[in-house]
């Protein structure tokens, strides 16, 4: 007899098990099908999945198994994203934690990386399974991190072919740089606070007259790198 309630957790785990051992979602599984491939936009291993993972990945698995349905060959490629910056100022931090009393640059580059690997187990090991309970139908057996030999490589020719295409360029812009890790972060590990403001009136004179002009900044320290100012020809106060 049916129970009153479902209850999933009873039901669903057990048959994603079944449909994983069978190798229901792999590749090359309809002889003749015509390929349907959607890489999956790659959770950075930073944490856990949030409700924006939950939805984009939902809608990809709505499509594949469509496409299974119609009979096409389909991979749904797996896969997770070192993150960069994001991830280096996770585990910095549990360096600070955990006691050990040293820093990145303390471990060296060799040692850094591997700790950045030992979380990606981790933290990567958690976003499977929370795709699995999801009921993401990828390829598990094809599943890459941005960080291992394979993609590392491919990323890198990729950049450098798109840099000497010139389809991609260096330039110098602002970045969030965090004075007590010394290395720069992303937007999303900034704190956005709220602070009152103060206006400086900084008087800088005219060569040759009494006069000054006056300008009012929350900047007083672009003082000291001033040059010059600029002011509009047709305003009547500087003719």
């Amino acid at each position: 007899m049916l129970k009153k309630t479902y209850d999933p957790a009873a039901v669903e785990p057990r048959l994603y098990a079944q449909w994983e051992a069978s190798g229901a979602f792999g590749v090359g599984k309809r002889t003749g099908g015509e390929p349907y491939t959607i890489v999956i936009r790659r959770p950075n291993v930073t944490g856990s999945l949030h409700m924006g993972h939950a939805l984009n990945n939902t809608l990809q698995d709505i499509l594949v198994r469509l496409q299974r349905m119609r009979g096409r060959d389909v991979l749904w490629q797996p896969g997770t994203d070192h993150a960069g910056i994001a991830t280096q100022m996770v585990v910095e931090r549990q360096l600070a934690q955990s006691g050990e009393n040293r820093s990145r640059r303390d471990l060296g580059r060799a040692e850094f990386i591997k700790r950045v690997w030992a979380w990606k187990e981790v933290s990567g090991g958690t976003i499977t399974g929370q795709l699995r309970r999801l009921g993401a139908s990828c390829d598990w057996s094809r599943e890459r991190f941005t960080m291992d030999e394979g993609l590392s490589a491919a990323v890198r020719k990729v950049f450098v072919t798109l840099y000497r295409d010139g389809l991609l360029y260096k330039d110098k812009r602002l970045v969030n740089w965090d004075p007590q890790l010394l290395t720069a972060i992303s937007d999303l590990e900034v704190e956005s606070r709220e602070v009152k403001g103060h206006l400086w009136h900084i008087r800088y004179p005219i060569e040759g007259t009494d006069d000054f002009v006056t300008v009012a900044t929350t900047r007083p320290e672009t003082m000291l790198g001033d040059s010059g100012i600029a002011v509009h020809p047709d305003d009547e106060r500087y003719r």
